[in-house]
């Protein structure tokens, strides 16, 4: 009977990581493009106050509704998040997401250590350098 259970546990345990695989591998096809990847990184420049899409598609040089367009893989993909404000869509990089993903991708680093991992997570920006601005 305890074979049994830990064959459930192993088993469920795979179906999370596998969940955390998909996400992570979604969020990383996201950033592989480079006009995405240059509006990821607008937008975490702009933190905490985030950016609406037309001044994003104004920054990059690209029509609105091709920013829109990557803006919405950017959000399937949980990397950015949009607010109304007035008649304004902002948009936000989700900081919380691209650490989940860093943590993620070093999860594995000096052989699964804790206090390796955590260390060099550590440094990952939380937008709070700028609440006071």
């Amino acid at each position: 009977m305890s074979t049994l259970r830990a064959q459930i546990t192993v088993h469920s345990q795979a179906r999370t990581g596998d969940s955390v695989e998909t996400g992570s591998l979604h969020a990383l096809a996201a950033l592989a493009q480079r006009t995405r990847l240059a509006i990821f990184r607008m937008l975490v420049a702009q933190e905490p106050h985030g950016m609406a899409a037309g001044s994003i598609a104004l920054a990059i040089g690209a029509p609105q509704n091709t920013v829109s367009a990557h803006l919405g893989v950017l959000a399937r993909a949980e990397l950015v998040v949009a607010s109304r404000h007035s008649r304004n869509i902002i948009y936000r990089a989700n900081l919380g997401r691209m650490q989940t993903l860093i943590e993620y991708l070093i999860s594995n680093c000096c052989e699964g250590q804790q206090a390796c991992a955590i260390t060099g997570v550590s440094a990952v920006c939380d937008g709070s350098c700028k609440q006071g601005s």
